[in-house]
């Protein structure tokens, strides 16, 4: 049995977007091919600009013509100096156990590192305790 995740043909992926380019920009030049079920424009979480890439996706019983002509249309053309690249989708790849607990360790003991009460022997950053600075 394959549990892998099926490729829609009506999700499109957008690469190499202007980093000016805007989500209401992206609505208007794909909705030219059908009606739009979802736009996400990939943004950097702490700038917000955008990231360069971008998925479609067309709605309805024509979504996968409409993307197939957008994806025609649009794959190649020029905007703000860069050449759009535009394809089907991959399904997103599911995410490996990487094991869980632990987290970061700031340190302490006689290990160095973050030592908030002192009394470490091998350096590190010492905020009080046995300190003589």
């Amino acid at each position: 049995m394959n549990d892998a995740p099926q490729q829609d043909p009506t999700k499109l992926f957008v690469g190499n977007l202007p980093w000016s380019m805007t989500e209401d920009e992206l609505t208007s030049l794909f909705s030219e091919y059908g009606e739009l079920e979802d736009i996400h424009l990939v943004t950097d979480r702490y700038s917000g600009r955008s990231r360069g890439i971008a998925f479609v996706k067309y709605a309805g019983d024509d979504g996968e013509a409409n993307a197939a002509a957008a994806m025609e249309a649009v794959n190649g053309q020029e905007h703000d100096g860069r050449e759009l690249r535009v394809n089907v989708a991959e399904p997103r790849k599911p995410r490996e156990n990487r094991g869980g607990g632990g987290g970061y360790n700031r340190g302490g003991g006689d290990r160095g590192g973050y030592n908030s009460r002192g009394g470490s022997d091998r350096g590190g950053y010492n905020r009080g305790g046995n300190s003589r600075y």
